[in-house]
């Protein structure tokens, strides 16, 4: 009896939730934006983008769709949200927003509460008319973010919790396809929209291949790119291919600095470069969620559009992972290496003794301006606490502001860019209003803040070969060498001063530069040992810890673009894969590597950020 009345009542809560009328709304799909923006940067854990109110403390103006309810009735509300500063202060969090429902506040504030993304009640609403104009707004300026809004009439409902849950849900309420929309076949798949991946797709394009890229931000240029800021670093046209790198002189910007205006990262020449190839079929604003493999071969990736979240699936019998983070050999099953290795795995004296999972931080780039008149900003106080001692007396933080060290890079990016957020405003906040002799401040204007952080390190997918410390150092020969690095070996450890103040909570950065010869990367650096038709080109290439301490600036990574673009064309020309071009056809690719791909009447204006480069050394006899 028992029994039978628990399934009764089971039965019934079942019935009441598929009579209930519902509407769920995805905040980065509101048709005008205002001054949110979208943030993708997550969606590999939340299966989701969201909107965030980045006002560095002045309130954005609201977000609005119109939303089509399916009957008129009384709706409770619930906003999936999150309280960024939980992590170190226990009160309500900066984050403050509200609804509106045909530009009419409700009451209750969000963002503030909770230490995790949760579904936050909202209140209720009558709602009379079918058609609804819903808005957030923005109550503070400080990077409110809200991921969704469901409206129900059933009040007893138990909305997903977990990923899995959360992810069924959104794809029934949505009515997302189980099968993702074919958008094509291609020669050759280019996954991420960096310095790498433009390079990768066009030298391919040049070369004959119809080529798709996939880039998950509306513009391109990764790190490069105007929401980042860092400029290109690294030589170009040296070592034994000096055509490698010219290509990057028809879209690289010609001034240099972090952490400068806009312009100067000349987003619009990225965009051109790519538009113009007619073998190129852009996706802009889609991420890479999974892949279908047939045996140890990718034979199709799925990618999910970050406003929309509309699926689409691109063929190919070759890609390349251009992600930074290594996501499309991750999904796949590859191989690959995360954090530092033993000094013994590799003979690598500079590494440490003991393996760790320790790696190079990501940078929350911003800088201030100065204006005529004094100007105020809000007291920002959230668990960081601030003094005349371990305060930042700076006008501006590029590359040295750098957090998550010690955090995992993936699955934690959410924390470290966080955190980068709070130092800034905790810091700025304290020298405007806190500091002693704040004469430098009174007439300063917090005028860009990075919401999407500039990563360094995280996966390294792993080749037939994996470079080393010893190969750059004593410039070992190898026959299948390719781009040459250029860079010092660069690898970026707490700052001493920043540890002292702020120990297991470091923001500072710094490094001590070991300078190297021009060194080529050997071409089995640049696909995975154990999955056949994967390239990968960026910072995400086999190489240890150390080496990758050279290899990762944005040069570099370009012309292994270039050269990951030219062996693919040569996949396509004697069917097969990346391996068989080592072993079969690598007479093939020198020949395409000494030519290049790159416009050689374009003069080189990008002479900024070289690196110090000790000079070439004298070739060994038996080469």
């Amino acid at each position: 009896m028992k029994h039978l009345l628990s399934l009764i009542i089971l039965f019934l809560s079942y019935y009441t939730q598929i009579q209930s009328a519902e509407l769920f709304l995805e905040a980065e799909s509101f048709e005008k934006k205002g001054g949110w923006s979208i943030d993708q940067q997550f969606m590999d854990l939340m299966g989701s983008s969201y909107l965030i109110a980045h006002g560095l403390g002045t309130p954005v103006d609201d977000a609005t769709t119109t939303a089509n309810f399916p009957q008129t009735g009384t709706y409770y509300i619930y906003v999936r949200t999150y309280n960024w500063t939980s992590p170190w202060y226990t009160g309500d969090g900066p984050g403050k927003f509200t609804l509106t429902i045909d530009g009419q506040s409700v009451k209750t504030e969000l963002g503030t509460t909770g230490n995790s993304w949760m579904w936050q009640e909202a209140g209720k609403i009558n709602i009379k008319n079918t058609q609804v104009k819903i808005g957030l707004r923005d109550l503070s300026g400080f990077d409110g973010r809200c991921d969704a809004i469901y409206f129900t009439t059933n009040k007893d409902i138990l909305l997903p919790v977990s990923d899995k849950a959360l992810q069924e849900f959104r794809n029934n309420a949505l009515k997302i396809p189980s099968k993702p929309q074919s958008a094509g076949s291609f020669d050759f798949v280019v996954i991420g929209g960096g310095i790498a991946g433009i390079s990768a797709a066009v030298s391919a394009a040049r070369l004959g291949c119809k080529v798709a890229l996939v880039n998950d931000r509306p513009i391109l240029g990764g790190n490069n790119s105007s929401e980042v800021r860092v400029h290109l670093g690294g030589r170009i046209e040296v070592g034994p291919y000096k055509a490698l790198g010219s290509l990057q002189k028809e879209f690289g910007h010609s001034r240099g600095g972090n952490a400068q205006p806009a312009e100067f990262y000349e987003d619009s020449k990225k965009e051109e470069i790519v538009k113009k190839e007619k073998n190129i079929t852009f996706f802009p604003n889609y991420r890479a969620i999974s892949v279908k493999m047939d045996g140890k071969k990718i034979k199709s990736i799925t990618a999910k559009h970050i406003e929309n979240s509309q699926e689409i699936e691109l063929s190919a019998p070759i890609f390349s992972d251009c992600t930074g983070d290594g996501t499309i050999g991750y999904l796949a099953g590859a191989d690959y290496l995360m954090g530092r290795e033993g000094r013994d795995e590799f003979g690598e004296d500079i590494a440490p003794a003991k393996a760790d999972k320790m790696t190079m931080g990501a940078s929350v780039q911003w800088y201030s301006k100065k204006e005529e008149k004094t100007s105020k900003f809000p007291h920002f106080h959230y668990g960081i606490n601030f003094n005349d001692e371990n305060c930042e007396k700076v006008t501006m933080g590029e590359w040295t502001w750098e957090t998550g060290m010690n955090k995992d890079q993936i699955k934690d990016f959410e924390r470290i860019r966080d955190y980068g957020l709070l130092v800034v405003y905790s810091n700025w906040s304290y020298l405007k209003n806190d500091l002693k002799d704040n004469s430098e401040y009174k007439k300063r204007k917090l005028d860009w803040v990075a919401y999407i952080a500039g990563k360094r390190e995280s996966r390294r997918l792993l080749g037939d070969y994996i470079l080393k410390q010893d190969d750059i150092e004593k410039n070992v020969f190898h026959e299948d060498g390719s781009a040459t690095t250029t860079w010092s070996i660069d690898l970026h450890f707490p700052d001493p001063k920043n540890s002292k103040h702020f120990p297991g909570n470091e923001f500072k950065a710094e490094t001590k530069h070991i300078n190297i010869y021009p060194y080529p990367i050997p071409y089995r650096c640049l696909y995975s040992r154990n999955i056949d038709n994967l390239f990968m080109a960026g910072r995400n290439i086999s190489v240890t810890h150390v080496a990758l301490g050279t290899t990762r600036v944005m040069r570099t990574t370009g012309m292994m673009g270039e050269v990951v673009g030219m062996a693919a064309s040569l996949c396509k020309k004697y069917n097969t894969f990346p391996r068989q071009i080592y072993f079969y056809h690598l007479n093939a690719l020198k020949a395409l590597m000494t030519q290049g791909v790159g416009n050689k009447e374009f003069p080189n204006n990008q002479v900024f950020n070289l690196g110090g480069t000790l000079s070439t050394p004298q070739p060994f006899p038996n080469r």
